[in-house]
């Protein structure tokens, strides 16, 4: 199964905002933390084909996942 994931803010990598991650079975937002080495409390915004969600929603084939940490400036 494939997932595309979108890092927004400081949860870009090397100016890469956005990746496909292969899961082999069913996966989880959790999942896709967790391999993206983000813990679930540095996330402000979770979101999955633009509704928000939280890390036990389960993915399917083809699914975006947007990660959002909490933002201040003013």
């Amino acid at each position: 199964m494939e997932i595309e994931v979108r890092y927004f803010a400081t949860f870009r990598k090397n100016n890469i905002n956005k990746e496909t991650m292969i899961f082999i079975d069913e996966a989880t937002v959790g999942d896709v933390l967790k391999q993206a080495g983000i813990e679930e409390k540095e996330v402000a915004i979770l979101l999955v084909n633009g509704i928000k969600v939280n890390q036990i929603k389960k993915l399917s084939h083809g699914d975006i996942v947007s990660l959002f940490p909490p933002v201040g400036g003013g």
